[in-house]
């Protein structure tokens, strides 16, 4: 990622930022343009950028946030990108971060949407994923490795939760999030004595914000009313990463609403695949081949609308009450539980995408996966990008089209 300018936090007034708005929102498009490799990658991404090495987040402050997203439905790393402009420029950060996050990947699904209802479909795209796949399981492999190395630590409990997270993740293919309160609970109870939990009792007005968002209202039956009612509950209800929301996608789309041919929903999900952003923004791509440009408007506002809703409203209580002991150990309880949980999703996406439905491996994505961990592992500043270009490419050279 390009290297912005920064300013020390030590040369400025207390509570300043080190950052303006413009700045903040200037990385988000550019995020969002080419960061490639899903919400296990783009976590890591604004980890590596905003915290390591601009230094314009807060360790703590990037905790908070990803507890706040874990907990919550929605795709996680979009409000995370909400939850950060949120740090030190409230509602109106929020706002323009996850905007200028999202955008970006939006005009190019639609591009694509345009494309492929022009020219009957994009046949080439099951050629450049074979070549992506393998690269991008790479990319969020590596990725994975470097958040749990620099967020769990030497502390035995949190390796427990972090390892009982990923094998639940890796057994189930699923994440749960009474998993994350439960583990964010007991590290709580165990870091820090019941005297100091009772004199925080002010704090329990936190949870009943979490979940006071409810269900969304039944509209006529008009498509783009149905569309929007459809994807906002996509957005409020399904937990964990992006890659969560397909399978209720599925069931939507192609079973309940016949919108979209099998083929058609599988082609949505590899335009998501093989664009930068977050991988939900495949709602865009669905609402367009339903209804155009007002379906893919409409799909892909009712999408992230619940997860914004779901960011900023608990968003004060976190920055309010995020410092003190108890809430700083249920935060960490939260996140060894949520890497743990990123890394048995990259074992899931990983024996889904290198390997058949026996076990077999294929050896081309096998070797273009260990080719790509081992280079992003001994080059740290290769971009993800070229990578994934050249991995694009690679798949349209080798991918084993049908012999006529």
């Amino acid at each position: 990622m390009q290297e912005l300018a920064e300013v020390p936090q030590s040369d400025l007034p207390p509570g300043k930022p080190a950052y303006s708005l413009p700045q903040l929102v200037r990385y988000m498009l550019r995020l969002g343009s080419i960061g490639f490799g899903g919400p296990v990658a783009l976590v890591g991404y604004m980890r590596r950028d905003l915290v390591e090495q601009r230094q314009w987040i807060s360790e703590s402050d990037y905790k908070e946030g990803l507890t706040l997203a874990q907990l919550m439905p929605g795709p996680l790393a979009a409000q995370l990108a909400i939850y950060l402009g949120y740090v030190h420029y409230h509602i109106l950060g929020a706002t323009l971060a996850g905007v200028g996050f999202v955008l970006p990947s939006f005009l190019m699904v639609l591009a694509l949407g345009a494309a492929y209802v022009e020219y009957g479909g994009l046949s080439w795209m099951q050629a450049v994923f074979y070549g992506v796949g393998p690269a991008v399981i790479g990319i969020i492999a590596i990725s994975a490795y470097k958040l749990t190395a620099k967020s769990i630590g030497r502390d035995w409990l949190l390796w427990a939760i972090y390892l009982l997270s990923a094998a639940v993740t890796v057994v189930t293919e699923s994440e749960w999030v009474l998993l994350f309160l439960g583990a964010g609970l007991i590290y709580w109870l165990y870091q820090a004595p019941p005297s100091s939990l009772v004199r925080s009792h002010k704090t329990h007005s936190i949870w009943p914000m979490l979940f006071a968002i409810s269900g969304t209202p039944v509209a006529d039956s008009e498509v783009l009313w149905r569309l929007g009612i459809f994807f906002a509950k996509a957005g409020a209800f399904v937990f964990g990463s992006g890659l969560a929301i397909i399978p209720f996608l599925y069931s939507g789309v192609v079973k309940e609403n016949g919108w979209l041919t099998e083929q058609a929903f599988l082609d949505a999900v590899a335009v998501a695949m093989i664009t930068p952003g977050p991988v939900v923004i495949t709602t865009g791509f669905i609402g367009f081949l339903v209804a155009g440009v007002p379906g893919a408007i409409i799909a892909a506002a009712a999408t992230f609308l619940p997860c914004y809703l779901f960011t900023i409203i608990p968003a004060p209580y976190f920055r309010k009450h995020g410092k003190r002991p108890g809430i700083v150990a249920f935060i960490d309880g939260v996140t060894a539980a949520a890497i743990g949980a990123i890394t048995g999703a990259v074992l899931v996406l990983g024996r889904k995408t290198l390997f058949g439905t026996v076990w077999t491996p294929e050896m081309f994505k096998v070797g273009l996966f260990l080719v790509t961990a081992i280079l992003l592992w001994r080059f740290k500043k290769i971009p993800e990008p070229l990578v994934v270009v050249v991995a694009a490419l690679l798949g349209l050279l080798f991918y084993p089209y049908p012999q006529h």
